[in-house]
């Protein structure tokens, strides 16, 4: 039988250094780890250092390290039966999995197992207060890192709430600006690939012809760009060796928020410090802040194309792009999209929609419509549409020069001003009233009496109060700021034809009756009816000569 005590250890030298931990002094350092552990084998000749392992970077929460794992193979292999570390903590910090490597693998495999600073070799037996103080130790180790966890968690949060960018790897289209890493500035070359994929999806164009697109021009995928620019960037979405655009990238792009200038942050987190596992967040727990960087695509534009996304708008298999007014048309009565079909008849093809309700179950009727009658309804719609808004501005910017303008809210101003005297006064009533209770004045049926009566003159107030601003706000009317959308279409004045992009922008939807009735919903036309019903309020009070009447737009 084998002498135990002449027997030679095979050992691996084990260190570790983990940001997350703060190990950063020098007395934890890569170097100053293994210096100690040399000093300390010098007296010790029955042990053969075969193999040094160092995880620098990597958490002692979780024991899949990468030389932690070489290591591992090695004892298993039976090259390695000595494991040295400085302490307890270098070796792990989770308890459990620390523990249970120390009490049952080690000793199942026949390793030797050495702690330096801790004192501990399980060669050397262990004393009952080893049974105590290492699991103890174990445990300190463990709620150490919990602790720094938390702490971590909550300064990551605290940087996100301010609007600071805690990414290891900006979003495509935008770099770390070289002075504040925290900040983002658009990447010039990037930034114009990603107006181009809006561009081509508001013009009708699916993700996947997109994505075919960029890859025929040569355009690198998101993840080859970042690695092109030196960054080891890795994806969880790839797939192939090498990235390429696809539908679903394409898709990413155009759902997210951060081309808007809005920063979206902690939408994903870990139960605990232990798993590493990160589960999706409920969204209203996101951290968004809005301008937090400059904006690479228009809201509108990013509106129109994220409610488009929402909508059927596949490509037919010979097109390159969705049909004129793909996800835009429904039936009147059922509210299902209408479908284009296309007949043949005496050498030339005729194509039109009908209900989809009525094309597959019968539900609704036909409501059946020529696609070109459709389109000249639509466009003289249009038209009318538009002339009507700029008819509508120009007598608004008329309206701004008149002088009964100002007279008008200052009258009003003055009949606020004694609304919200008249909501003070009231809140002091209620406060004096329970004194006067306390001192006898009043009893209590007559304090609950005048209480509800003050609550009620308040309330009163306050209504009114609400009521004269939105009388100011539609005397004073047209805001250039605010008013945006005038400009959208006005720069389609002079169309001559509908495009796609002309009609995802400036229509919500067209329902199609019975006897081809068109109804068509324009965008912002609650706005429009606003600005419309201004001019009829103004010009109660004071005749307006340019006023033109309002041209029905189907």
């Amino acid at each position: 039988m084998e002498n135990l005590t002449d027997k030679i250890f095979n050992a691996a030298i084990y260190v570790r250094l983990s940001k997350e931990d703060g190990d950063k002094v020098e007395s934890d350092s890569i170097v100053n780890q293994k210096d100690l552990i040399r000093d300390y084998l010098k007296g010790m000749p029955d042990i053969c250092v075969c193999s040094e392992r160092a995880d620098d970077g990597y958490s002692g929460v979780n024991f899949e390290r990468p030389d932690f794992q070489k290591m591992m193979e090695d004892v298993r292999a039976g090259k390695i039966n000595c494991v040295i570390v400085k302490d307890l903590s270098r070796f792990g910090r989770n308890f459990v999995e620390a523990g249970r490597y120390i009490d049952q693998i080690f000793p199942f495999l026949g390793v030797r197992f050495i702690a330096i600073n801790d004192g501990y070799d399980s060669f050397c037996g262990r004393s009952s207060s080893d049974k105590i103080l290492i699991p103890f130790k174990n445990l300190v180790n463990d709620a150490y890192c919990r602790d720094i966890s938390v702490k971590i968690r909550s300064q990551l949060e605290i940087k996100r709430k301010k609007g600071d960018f805690i990414g290891s790897f900006a979003v495509y289209g935008y770099l770390k600006a070289p002075s504040d890493r925290h900040r983002l500035m658009v990447d010039e070359y990037a930034s114009t690939v990603v107006q181009d994929i809006f561009k081509w999806k508001l013009q009708g164009i699916s993700q996947q012809r997109i994505a075919n697109r960029l890859n025929e021009m040569g355009i690198l995928s998101p993840l080859e760009y970042k690695r092109s620019c030196g960054l080891n960037y890795k994806s969880g979405f790839q797939t192939n060796p090498q990235g390429k655009w696809t539908a679903v990238s394409v898709g990413r792009i155009l759902r997210n928020e951060f081309y808007l200038g809005t920063l979206v942050q902690g939408k994903r987190s870990t139960p605990n410090h232990k798993i590493r596992t990160q589960v999706l967040k409920p969204q209203e727990d996101w951290i968004r802040i809005e301008n937090s960087h400059e904006a690479i695509i228009a809201p509108e534009d990013f509106r129109v194309v994220n409610r488009l996304l929402l909508r059927d708008t596949r490509v037919a298999p010979a097109e390159e792009t969705v049909y004129l007014f793909s996800g835009l048309i429904f039936c009147g009565d059922c509210r299902k999209n209408m479908v284009r079909n296309s007949v043949c008849q005496n050498g030339k093809t005729y194509t039109y929609y009908m209900c989809g309700g009525n094309r597959t179950a019968k539900e609704c009727t036909a409501h059946r419509i020529a696609e070109k009658a459709l389109e000249q309804a639509v466009f003289q719609s249009l038209k009318n549409q538009i002339e009507n808004i700029v008819n509508v501005e120009r007598i608004l910017r008329y309206i701004k020069t008149l002088s009964f303008q100002q007279n008008e809210v200052k009258k009003i101003d003055a009949q606020l001003v004694k609304n919200r005297e008249e909501i003070e006064r009231c809140n002091l009533l209620k406060a004096n009233l329970y004194e006067s209770m306390i001192s006898g004045v009043i009893d209590k049926a007559e304090y609950l009496e005048l209480k509800g009566m003050y609550e009620n003159r308040r309330k009163d107030a306050q209504a009114a109060e609400a009521r004269l601003q939105k009388e100011i706000d539609a005397i004073l009317g047209y805001k250039g700021d605010k008013c945006q959308w005038i400009e959208r279409f006005k720069q389609y004045r002079d169309i001559t034809e509908l495009t796609r992009v002309i009609v995802v922008t400036l229509i919500d939807r067209i329902l199609v009756h019975e006897e081809m009735r068109v109804d068509i919903h324009f965008k912002y036309q609650y706005d429009f009816d606003r600005m419309v019903e201004t001019i009829g309020n103004v010009d109660r009070i004071q005749p307006i000569p340019m006023l033109l009447p309002v041209k029905e737009a189907m």
